[in-house]
């Protein structure tokens, strides 16, 4: 990844990628929102940003662009989308190095999570040709019953900052050959990624001509206030929303009182239990990715260990090896597996977590803030591996870094247990080649998680699933395999073909 190291060179260089993806200078240039990179945690940018007056404008254009694209054949749709999945291939590597500078990922991960947009849009095209109603059995002679599955209109698609374009894209590469409109409201933490993405999808437009409107992708950049405005209106009959239970809890019964649709992607307390039978090589790899991975800024990282009292002793000194030895520092630079927290507030909320562990007599190894003497404003901090005795408060509750809590379990009853006992259902895993635990973890007195997995990390899901969780974690599902249903309107239709009237159940109503 050819990037600048020096850190006068950083705001540049995100100026140059927004340039060569013709995103307008004005619009990160002139505006009041200031954008800072984790990297260095200087100031990149002055982004503009939308009041509710121009949000209520993109919503009335995505409203009648809606109006037209529903009625393209949905193959077609399926053409743009192939179109914007051939500008993110051209554009991969801008893209991922502005993922790098916005958000902190690694290069590695950056480029990854622009692949998953290409990956969805791949999956988008190929749906575009399925999608499929039934034809249901009547009790009724000269009948046929059916059901059609419609376009459902504009959708909202409010984003976190730690996946700051994939997200946009498992919604939005659906939505469109759903035949919805969208309007997109980024974290404020990570609007140039957004600036960039919105640029991609106006060539992809622009290639496929008059037949995607003029409004079809809106977008709005700004804050709390913006976002509540998106979510009230009663235009936007969906909304997928990403981020945390408490903005979960607000978004929801907003949305439930205009009987609106919502898909909440919240957080996530996720568990791996390591039973007697597992690879100790191959869980070692799996639970360090993914308790490390994104600085432990994934809904999905794994932030409890359950081990079996028989492998622990074993296990816990080879990943004590490991968190002495991960490469932390600026995510430009190859060397690094492990980059920054997105801002001070994330760094605290860790200090804090910790701090409340050792309270507890807990074994505390990592945590420490680094490189504060060469970028006081970045925050920068060893992953922290903590050894409770039992499940503490500290554990059950998601704290969005990377802490991963490690305990002892004695039978799996007990393991299930103390994995279940969170708030949150996302993402679980087991290790194991015990054919009959693996199987119980997945059965239905098993893992409560809307993501089981057996023998890898409750880390790094695929598109071609339907992604989501229960519990606090929202219960939505988004990318693969139905998750398409959400974004259309069923209707169920019944087709007289005969010269009679029989009613349903044998009711008779004769004039």
């Amino acid at each position: 990844m050819d990037v600048q190291t020096n850190p006068r060179q950083i705001a540049a260089n995100a100026a140059g990628i927004l340039a060569k993806l013709t995103v307008e200078t004005e619009l990160f240039e002139r505006g009041t929102l200031r954008s800072c990179s984790p990297v260095t945690g200087e100031v990149i940018a002055n982004v503009k940003t939308s009041d509710n007056c121009a949000l209520e404008q993109t919503i009335g254009a995505a409203d009648a662009a809606f109006r037209r694209w529903r009625m393209v054949p949905p193959p077609r749709r399926g053409e743009l989308v192939r179109l914007l999945g051939e500008e993110l291939r051209a554009a991969k590597n801008e893209l991922a190095q502005l993922v790098t500078i916005e958000a902190g990922k690694i290069a590695s991960e950056a480029q990854g999570e622009v692949q998953e947009m290409i990956d969805i849009c791949d999956y988008a095209v190929g749906l575009s040709r399925q999608l499929y109603g039934l034809t249901i059995a009547t009790e009724r002679p000269g009948h046929r019953m059916m059901e059609s599955w419609h376009p459902l209109g504009v959708v909202g698609i409010v984003t976190s900052f730690n996946f700051p374009v994939a997200v946009w894209a498992w919604n939005a590469a659906i939505a469109l050959v759903c035949g919805d409109a969208l309007v997109w409201k980024p974290s404020e933490k990570t609007p140039l990624t957004a600036l960039a993405t919105q640029a991609l999808f106006e060539r992809a437009a622009k290639r496929f001509g008059d037949e995607a409107p003029k409004g079809l992708s809106g977008l709005a950049i700004g804050g709390r206030e913006l976002g509540e405005a998106l979510v009230d209106d009663r235009r936007v009959p969906l909304v997928s929303a990403t981020g945390s239970t408490a903005m979960g809890r607000a978004v929801g019964p907003r949305l439930a009182q205009r009987f609106a649709r919502a898909i909440l992607e919240l957080g996530g307390n996720n568990a791996a239990i390591v039973c007697p039978s597992a690879s100790l090589d191959l869980a070692v790899r799996a639970i360090a990715f993914s308790a490390m991975g994104t600085a432990g800024q994934r809904c999905t990282s794994l932030r409890r260990l359950i081990a079996h009292d028989s492998v622990y002793d074993q296990l816990l000194p080879r990943l004590h090896a490991a968190y002495r030895t991960v490469a932390v520092g600026d995510p430009r630079e190859g060397k690094h597996l492990v980059g920054p927290l997105i801002d001070e507030g994330s760094y605290r909320r860790m200090r804090d977590a910790l701090a409340e562990a050792r309270d507890l007599g807990a074994r505390v190894t990592g945590g420490e803030r680094i490189l504060s003497d060469r970028w006081p404003n970045a925050f920068y901090a060893r992953p922290a591996l903590v050894e409770l005795r039992e499940q503490a408060a500290v554990a059950k509750r998601e704290t969005f870094a990377p802490i991963l809590y490690a305990m002892r379990y004695r039978d799996l009853d007990e393991a299930l247990a103390m994995q279940n006992d969170v708030s949150h259902g996302l993402a679980s895993s087991i290790f194991t080649n015990d054919l009959r635990e693996a199987e119980r973890f997945l059965c239905a007195e098993g893992s409560d998680c809307g993501i089981a997995n057996v023998n890898i990390g409750p880390s790094g899901a695929e598109i071609g699933g339907a992604f989501g969780g229960e519990k606090e974690t929202g219960g939505g599902r988004e990318a693969g395999s139905d998750a398409w249903k959400a974004y259309m309107r069923r209707a169920t239709n019944t087709i007289n073909y005969s010269s009679a009237l029989p009613l349903a159940q044998g009711v008779q109503f004769d004039l």
